[in-house]
């Protein structure tokens, strides 16, 4: 579609705090040719495809006769230790199949969910997995307080870390004491956000830097705990690349932070509230979290649509990211359009032929 465009405004060169810049504007010919985007356009970056597709682990779950909405009673058989594709049309029964037959089915066997699956008659091959996560592009959190490092938790081993610390001990400080959530640590004039809320009326509220710790979040005592010279307060607005390096010699705390940067979200803070967080980027993260769990490598992650609003470079670091966790030997099912992306997968189930009545097979 940005071939077809008239005029292209190309915001950059990064992400974060390395982007805010208009890189070029113009004609789809007259980006400038060092930004990213024009790269991709002319073919000088590029979305591997694998060397060579899986063989998978020989297992699969097998449902029969699924029937519902316009789904013309198929028979679906889910390769593990892959990564499959699920394409069509619109309308041709991909989200019938899996979002509203398959993942309810799982969902029930696992986590003894409620949700009611479309009509089918059985299901074979439940054993060969041992949990269902659904990955979305959905916030990672719903208060300014959720970020990387609380989703993620690798901010509850840095806080065990500044407990553990013979300052700390000595003040007989403990893990609560550096969590901004809870009283003890916290300032209080701003219970931990580091803003006030300022309430305006008729007119959007306006936050502002609290006055009593200046956006530091915690009071004076708990800011005197030092790590390698730096607060707690310092690491959450530390970049997660930097912070990757700080901890280097914390493994329980690097694995996180390496992951965060190896998919691409080094330019992140810590302490990044999730409200400012993208679609993508919240993606990401979770997609980190898992990658950094040590599994049994027998989950299947489900992901509907996930390259929607993605740039050419944040859709390769979705594929990379993606094909770790199969590497790994989980099984990832992605309801997809982007052609990119299905090229990348192992295994395509295609549904169509058209969408409506004239697809569902």
């Amino acid at each position: 579609p940005i071939e077809h465009a008239d005029f292209v405004v190309d915001m950059g060169p990064g992400a974060g705090v390395n982007g805010g810049h208009i890189v070029s504007a113009g004609t789809p010919n007259e980006l400038a040719k060092d930004s990213m985007t024009a790269k991709f356009l002319r073919d000088e970056e590029i979305i591997e495809l694998p060397e060579k597709y899986r063989k998978g682990n020989k297992k699969k779950i097998t449902i029969k006769n699924a029937r519902g909405h316009n789904l013309q009673n198929v028979d679906l058989n889910v390769p593990l230790g892959k990564f499959i594709a699920v394409t069509g049309v619109s309308g041709s029964g991909k989200s019938s199949l899996i979002n509203q037959t398959l993942v309810p089915i799982l969902s029930n066997h696992f986590y003894k969910s409620k949700s009611v699956p479309l009509p089918y008659d059985t299901v074979d091959g439940l054993d060969n997995i041992d949990k269902i996560i659904s990955i979305d592009q959905s916030p990672i959190g719903r208060t300014p307080r959720s970020n990387p490092g609380t989703y993620t938790k690798v901010f509850d081993h840095i806080r065990r870390l500044y407990a553990e610390l013979p300052e700390s001990k000595i003040r007989g400080y403990d893990q609560g004491r550096f969590s901004f959530n809870v009283k003890g640590g916290r300032c209080e004039t701003c219970q931990g956000d580091g803003v006030r809320k300022i309430e305006m009326n008729f007119l959007p509220d306006v936050y502002v830097t609290c006055e009593t710790c200046n956006g530091k979040r915690y009071n004076r005592e708990t800011l005197e705990i030092f790590y390698k010279g730096k607060s707690i307060s310092d690491v959450l607005k530390m970049p997660i690349s930097e912070s990757a390096e700080f901890f280097d010699a914390q493994p329980a705390i690097s694995r996180i932070l390496k992951t965060l940067t190896s998919v691409g979200l080094g330019y992140l803070t810590l302490g990044q509230s999730s409200t400012t967080l993208s679609g993508g980027e919240a993606q990401r993260i979770k997609l980190a979290r898992e990658l950094s769990k040590i599994g049994t490598g027998d989950t299947l992650y489900v992901m509907d649509e996930p390259t929607t609003g993605l740039h050419f470079q944040d859709v390769r670091m979705l594929v990379n990211v993606i094909q770790k966790l199969v590497d790994k030997g989980n099984t990832v099912m992605v309801i997809e359009h982007n052609l990119d992306l299905i090229k990348a997968a192992d295994w395509i189930i295609d549904l169509g032929p058209e969408g409506g009545k004239s697809g569902g097979e």
